[in-house]
């Protein structure tokens, strides 16, 4: 086939040709008419269009064609036009456009045709925007000099032959780079100028290349002395994916360089062992006690070690970096909003809005990079007020292989692993492994972008993996073609350092490397240099006093009387520059009456008084969810939205930032709409600032199993597998009131299932007063442990549930609310034990029935449990011979099967303990109103009535 009639063969499947003419041609008349009215991408390459001379060789500003296209459509009308041979000028105009269209080719999808795979086990697909046939060019074009005055090749003018080398250097080399679909020109000439004037190929120093090979040396040497030394035993070997160290070391010491005081790693199993040894410096010798099962096992469950998190401080040239792994479970991905959380309180901490002094890095593998779903959702947190970190630099372990999936048709539906990020514009840096000095190029590159911009940039180191998924498994049973060829691989430190010889930088130098490293692990010594002990600074957090705390340990919660008059008018008083809702204002004035005593206070002042309280105190209080600012229910209202305000990010108002000249922060944020990214991302928050009231509030609690994997992996089990105290709050909206199956459950029964070790605090409070005492609760105490709060829905207005003021100024919180009635204890004969909005139910019923020989007795707490309140509610009724735990929840729901056994320890010998509550059901609520309203009335009569179905006497 001629090269014409592969141009016109392919003319057809390019976005500017074929059947796209008309509209860039419609395009194109905008532009010229005004730039700013086409799209950023289009305006790009019609201003390269720009620099085109014209056929006469002119640099005439080219005009809109359609005047001109009118005018000579009249003319042929009249018969006054003649039809003319094209001029050889008007060739090369062409032949010029066709070369603008080439260097936006390379820019574009060069990255297609980079040398990326160090197996080279594929073809090069066919590109034809890469081949200059495509355009119409022949080898007598080769040396027609073109105008390149838009790209920083270093000329103004080359040939095509220069041209196109240039392009395939940068573009097409081990470095595949992926910007262009950035919107800001700025970042594109960035990545344009940083590129093309080296031709992304690094210049370094033979001192800068040796250090590279120690790297290199110290990965494979470590998982070469682990897999003869401990045959067989799990470790997710880095061989095939050595650079990565390489990459690890140059990033931490060029951010040191850079300013940065803290670095803040997330990174599954694959390779952890190495980062842990190779750039955190932890000793070999720790390492080997782990595998050899001598390590202290001090923590009630504790985890592999493949798992473990370790912290460091490390010298660079602009002075200590304090590195922070972050410990994660075997579930991938998940670790990565955690990290974002940890980061942005180091942020806070420090002052730090745009994240010059702290650096996440999130270290991936390719498969759950564009798999897992908490990508996504953290992503989309990146550049919000409330999540932002200044940019993560994000490195791809990419052994193009997830467990057994490697075949292209089914690991994934695009053409990259990382085009996710292409949601937040974040560039992408294809490197292969084989090429570590490129591989360290692109991490500088990646870390100068990401100071830059403070947005986040990717690194796809291209590698493999040479043992199966773990040290016990065989690949070669489904892969059979790819460890043929790893198996041929000689690895890439002996690679390099052939390379490194032949340069004449010392033929023996990779052995004596090699020899050095293994005498440091026989020593069991550390192998990275220097690292720093005891060092602290001012920003380093003492948790000290938050260890061996118990759950019974009091705390003041109360506030004087002047104190609770104060904070009320400062959180009730709203300028008069700004104009609220008349809703709100209603709310608000209500609350001021509530802070003067003369109505009682209900949930939404309750709520606002303790976090008024709290900040006055010095408590920093973040709390941040889905609607939250307002709340869900409308009961909140922490911001007052300026009615007339003129501009859509000013004109908001909130109180609570205004309680008194030296308080605390308190910020309140309406998150994404996302559960599982936000709350690992508070769980992180908390995590690193034990100091700070950090709240999640789900929309309704029924979403909160949409972030399962956050709350049993981290919440959970957390503090008993790594030793992780933390001290999360959750306010999960709960409570059944005809709203259907996803509107009505907080899934009580999962957390009670989880409760263990003393590991969490679960509570449903039903009054203002003890919403009020139990957030003070979490910070007053010295106890740190996550606190989950089941928040009533009806009973935000329900004036049963409101508090006196004195409610506030005295007490604390109730573990168990007593009855409150005036009976005579000697005449009960039934104890009803419940939990949350039923109690109000059964208040209302019995009061209906006349029975007074029936006490109520709520149970705020229902883990820890409450054993020495609730026995002594018990004590009260001598002659109570039945107790009856109520609930709205279905019977294998809710907190029925977990507090049975504890309040039989409480019973006395011949007490039966009964239910009364809905039938068991796969549905955690119905979705018909009627169907609802009669399940409620027979569980509340049931309470009352003789006792069915499981009976159980002690």
């Amino acid at each position: 086939m001629s090269e014409t009639n592969v141009y016109q063969a392919y003319s057809g499947n390019t976005y500017l040709f074929g059947g796209n003419a008309p509209y860039v041609e419609e395009m194109y008349e905008n532009y010229l008419a005004n730039p700013g009215s086409v799209p950023d991408s289009w305006r790009e390459y019609f201003d390269a269009l720009q620099h085109v001379p014209a056929v006469d060789g002119s640099h005439a500003k080219d005009v809109p064609h359609l005047p001109v296209i009118n005018a000579f459509a009249e003319r042929a009308k009249a018969g006054g036009t003649k039809v003319v041979m094209a001029s050889a000028d008007a060739e090369m105009g062409r032949k010029r456009t066709a070369a603008q269209q080439l260097i936006a080719a390379y820019r574009n999808v060069g990255q297609r045709w980079a040398d990326l795979d160090p197996l080279k086990r594929t073809e090069r697909p066919a590109i034809p925007d890469l081949d200059p046939a495509f355009y119409g060019f022949t080898d007598a074009d080769q040396e027609t000099v073109f105008d390149t005055s838009n790209t920083f090749f270093g000329k103004n003018n080359m040939s095509l032959r220069e041209l196109l080398n240039a392009l395939r250097e940068t573009y097409c080399g081990t470095l595949g780079a992926e910007y262009m679909y950035t919107t800001d020109q700025a970042e594109k000439r960035w990545w344009q100028q940083k590129l093309e004037s080296i031709r992304s190929k690094p210049n370094f120093t033979a001192d800068k290349k040796k250090h590279i090979l120690d790297r290199l040396t110290a990965a494979e040497g470590l998982e070469r002395y682990l897999h003869t030394k401990y045959v067989g035993q799990k470790r997710f070997s880095l061989e095939g994916g050595e650079s990565f160290i390489a990459s690890m070391d140059e990033l931490i010491q060029l951010a040191g360089a850079k300013g940065v005081q803290e670095v803040v790693i997330g990174m599954a199993h694959r390779g952890r062992l190495n980062v842990l040894v190779n750039t955190m410096g932890k000793l070999p010798a720790d390492l080997f006690a782990e595998f050899d099962h001598t390590a202290p096992e001090e923590l009630p469950a504790g985890d592999v070690k493949y798992h473990q998190g370790f912290s460091s401080d490390v010298s660079t040239a602009g002075g200590p970096v304090h590195l922070s792994l972050a410990f994660n479970p075997s579930h991938l991905e998940i670790v990565n909003p955690v990290v974002e959380g940890s980061v942005r309180a180091r942020m806070d901490r420090r002052d730090d809005p745009n994240g010059t002094q702290v650096l996440p890095v999130l270290v991936h593998g390719d498969a759950a990079f564009g798999g897992q779903g908490v990508n996504q959702e953290t992503f989309a947190l990146a550049q919000t007020r409330g999540y932002s970190t200044g940019g993560t630099v994000h490195i791809i372990i990419n052994n193009q292989i997830g467990f057994t999936t490697s075949d292209p048709r089914d690991m994934r539906s695009s053409v990259f692993c990382t085009d996710i990020v292409k949601m937040v514009e974040a560039p992408v840096l294809h490197v292969n492994s084989d090429d570590p000095e490129t591989v360290v190029l692109a991490t500088q590159l990646a870390l100068e972008y990401r100071m830059t911009f403070r947005k986040d940039v990717v690194v796809d180191i291209v590698c493999f993996r040479k043992l199966g998924h773990n040290e016990q498994d065989t690949p070669a049973l489904t892969q059979p073609l790819m460890y043929k060829k790893i198996a041929a691989h000689p690895g890439t430190r002996k690679l390099f350092a052939d390379k490194l010889s032949a340069q004449g930088l010392g033929d023996g130098l990779g052995d004596e490397m090699v020899k050095t490293y293994r005498a440091a692990l026989d020593a069991g010594k550390n192998t990275t240099d220097p690292v720093l002990t005891n060092f602290k600074t001012k920003f380093t957090v003492d948790w000290a006093p938050f260890l061996g705390k118990k759950w019974t340990d009091a705390g003041d919660t109360a506030i004087p009387m002047a104190e609770w008059k104060r904070l009320a008018e400062r959180i009730t008083t709203i300028p008069e520059s700004v104009t609220p809702h008349q809703l709100v204002k209603k709310v608000y004035d209500d609350r001021a009456a509530m802070g003067r005593g003369e109505v009682p206070v209900d949930w939404g002042m309750g709520e606002h008084m303790a976090f008024a309280s709290l900040v006055a105190s010095g408590y920093p209080v973040r709390l941040s969810g889905e609607d939250c600012g307002r709340g869900t229910f409308t009961h909140r209202h922490a911001v007052i939205h300026d009615q007339k305000r003129e501009k859509w990010d000013t004109g908001t108002y909130v109180a609570l930032q205004n309680v008194a000249d030296k308080q605390a922060p308190f910020v309140v944020i309406d998150s994404i709409l996302s559960e599982e990214a936000v709350l690992g991302f508070e769980y992180g928050y908390a995590s690193n600032d034990p100091n700070t009231m950090v709240i999640w509030e789900a929309q309704f609690g029924d979403f909160a199993n949409g972030a399962q994997v956050v709350i049993d992996q981290f919440i959970a089990s957390g503090e008993v597998k790594w030793g992780r105290v933390n001290g999360l709050t959750l306010m999960l909206p709960h409570g059944y009131e005809g709203q259907g199956p996803e509107h009505s459950s907080a899934r009580l029964e999962r957390f009670m299932q989880l409760a263990a070790d003393t590991n969490m605090q679960i509570v449903q409070p039903t009054t203002a007063s003890q919403i009020f005492h139990v957030l003070r609760r979490q910070m007053v105490r010295d106890l740190r442990k996550p606190l989950i709060i089941f928040t009533p829905k009806s009973l935000l207005r329900n004036k049963d549930a409101t508090s006196p003021v004195s409610e506030f100024t005295k007490g604390s919180f109730q573990t168990v609310i007593p009855e409150n009635k005036a009976l005579k204890a000697d005449k009960v004969k039934r104890v009803l034990a419940c939990s949350g909005k039923v109690y109000y139910d059964l208040v209302k019923k019995r009061e209906e029935l006349g029975a007074d020989d029936v006490a109520i007795v709520r149970v705020e707490q229902l883990y820890p449990f409450p054993h020495k309140a609730f026995a002594a509610e018990l004590k009260k009724y001598p002659n109570a011979t039945e107790l009856v735990w109520t609930q709205d929840e279905p019977q294998n729901q809710g907190a029925w099967f977990f507090v049975q056994h504890y309040i039989h320890e409480n019973m006395t010998a011949g007490q039966k303990l009964g239910y009364s509550g809905r039938a068991a059901s796969a549905s955690p609520a119905v979705g018909y109103s009627h169907l609802h309203q009669e399940q409620q009335k027979a569980l509340v009569e049931g309470a009352f009535g003789k006792l069915k179905g499981f009976v159980l006497t002690k």
